[in-house]
């Protein structure tokens, strides 16, 4: 017992530095990623990396004693197993066992089995306290690493040979190492607990500073992404957060800059630098570390990195955040995660101004002419539709929000004009989207669009009329529905043929034909703005022979079929208004 006291100093010591180390190690990222349980299979193999790494170096600067090594070599795979579980504990210690075996010596198979032991009973500790819900704490830990310390000794004795010089080496060695490990686990298991709380309250100043810019913010941008808006929001942001510079622009020149560099970052310029074009490109944040990867074209700028972050509306690229550091200061992951809640909250806004302005749309519009052309039951129908998403799927209800919105707006505003034949297929499809969810696999679309033909001008709302009387009066009476087919041809380079047929029950008589004054009208209804509707808009526009006609045969479907002449669009819009 007379080495008692003067192992435990040096052992003390031993740990002390692999204490400093664990600390270096919650540096790094795939260590921090483990330690929030977000993890992957490539940051626990990067941590079994890491602990054999640093239990080897535990072996290599152990204490010889008597032919063998006292050391803290199980602190390696205790913490990993503590930390990440069994496979991660148990590949560790395997790693860093095989290595003392390595080295040889009378004690070299004890203590490389001993140590794949301590990742195995490290491992189990931790999925018995994740199986309850429960975090292993630096009690638990120390009772672990004391635990695992005389498993070692038990091996020791079991296993190594001779007994007698095995038994003096245990005597001597297993209250030192038992003591100091056990602590160093504890030690490092606390260091754990800070970091994480370090991370706590950074992610609830993060929490804070956006809330706060999002209060302030939230009224610039109610008409979208203006310079206005975009120099209120930079400035802002400026004021809340530690950095050089902020711009914002959209997908063509710079909306406002504001800090360092806006002597030359002016608005209204073209976009200059090259990382905010890759952005643009690419729709993914991006890190510009150095001067030379933002590419800014003014030799002299200040602005040594940044962070830049895509805008988004609808999932498209609409501009792009920018946060600038100079030479005072470099970016850290804060920032990078402040950055990018703040472009997802400022894409959050600007999709909510989309949805305001189109509602201000619909809201503006008189009752009378809303009533004059939507079908009141689409839109008790949709409205019930998108309830029902709400609860179970509510990225889908704002989706169908959205293409309700996009609806109305078209109505409201393509009735009596005249878009390009793209455009009025837009239309049909916000329509046809609402539709798709009311009823699921009953409905099926097919388009059969020649090519070219997608930018000829036609009267706005003539083809969802159709597409809508073939799915309530054609389809929805089967219990199967069925198919809906839109085609666009050209003839003769000078007449567009629009054809919306379905497969559904068809009609046993001419819609349009005049009946005798007192005869039944056909079971088959007009809805929405009517087919009579456009027939009539077409013939007053174009005169014969330009018109809707029907064919329908009872039982196999229907096929509403509309002429129209290219090239003359304008001059009969001029007419009309006339």
């Amino acid at each position: 017992m007379i080495f008692l006291h003067p192992l435990m100093i040096l052992l003390t010591e031993r740990a002390a530095i692999l204490i400093m180390a664990a600390f270096l190690l919650t540096r790094i990222r795939a260590v921090r990623r483990v330690l929030n349980e977000r993890a992957t299979w490539r940051d626990k193999l990067i941590m079994v990396f890491i602990f054999s790494s640093f239990s080897i170096f535990a072996t290599h600067i152990g204490i010889p004693y008597d032919g063998a090594i006292a050391s803290s070599r199980a602190m390696g795979p205790v913490v990993a197993g503590l930390l990440a579980g069994p496979w991660v504990g148990v590949a560790t210690g395997f790693i860093s066992g095989i290595h003392r075996y390595a080295l040889g010596g009378y004690t070299g198979l004890a203590a490389g089995i001993a140590t794949m032991a301590h990742g195995f009973i490290a491992g189990w500790v931790f999925r018995a306290y994740r199986k309850q819900h429960r975090e292993v704490n630096w009690v638990v830990a120390l009772w672990v690493g004391f635990f695992t310390e005389w498993v070692q000794m038990g091996i020791l004795l079991l296993v190594a040979y001779p007994y007698t010089k095995v038994l003096e080496l245990v005597e001597v060695i297993s209250i030192p190492m038992s003591v100091v490990n056990s602590v160093g686990v504890a030690v490092f298991i606390i260091i754990v607990d800070l970091v994480k709380s370090e991370e706590d309250q950074i992610g609830a100043l993060q929490a804070q500073r956006t809330l706060r810019i999002a209060d302030k913010t939230v009224t610039f941008l109610r008409d979208g992404l203006t310079r206005e808006s975009a120099e209120k929001v930079a400035h802002e942001i400026l004021r809340s957060i530690r950095c050089a510079a902020v711009a914002i622009t959209d997908i063509n020149e710079v909306l406002s800059h504001v800090g360092i560099g806006s002597s030359h970052h002016i608005p209204g310029k073209q976009i200059a630098t090259e990382a905010t074009r890759e952005v643009i490109e690419t729709k993914e944040i991006k890190i510009a570390a150095s001067k030379e990867e933002i590419g800014c074209q003014v030799r002299n700028c200040a602005l040594r990195s940044a962070i830049l972050v895509p805008l988004k509306r609808r999932g498209e690229v609409v501009g792009v955040l920018k946060l600038y550091q100079d030479h005072t200061r470099k970016l850290s992951p804060v920032d990078l995660e402040l950055v990018r809640g703040l472009g997802e909250l400022i894409s959050t806004q600007l999709e909510v101004a989309e949805l305001k302005r189109q509602s201000r749309l619909l809201a503006d519009a008189e009752i009378r002419a809303l009533y004059a052309q939507i079908n009141p039951h689409f839109l008790f129908n949709a409205i019930n539709t998108i309830v029902s998403f709400i609860r179970i799927r509510p990225e889908k209800a704002r989706e169908l929000l959205i293409y309700l919105s996009d609806y109305f707006r078209r109505n409201l505003h393509q009735s009596g004009g005249y878009v390009s034949l793209s455009e009025e297929l837009e239309h049909v499809e916000a329509y046809l989207a609402i539709e798709r969810a009311r009823f699921g696999d009953k409905l099926h679309v097919a388009y059969d669009i020649q090519p070219g033909v997608e930018h000829v001008l036609v009267p706005g709302l003539i083809i969802q009329p159709l597409v809508e009387n073939a799915i309530k009066h054609g389809l929805l009476p089967k219990r199967e529905g069925g198919t809906v087919t839109i085609s666009a041809r050209e003839i003769d380079s000078h007449t567009l043929v629009l054809t919306v047929s379905d497969d559904g029950v068809g009609m046993d008589c001419d819609p349009f034909a005049v009946k005798p004054e007192g005869t039944p009208s056909g079971k088959r209804r007009f809805s929405g703005i009517g087919l009579t509707n456009v027939r009539g808009r077409i013939q007053s526009i174009y005169g014969a022979p330009y018109d809707l006609t029907i064919h329908s045969e009872k039982g196999a479907g229907t096929t509403c079929t509309i002429t129209l002449p290219i090239g003359v669009n304008n001059h009969a819009q001029r007419l009309h208004r006339g």
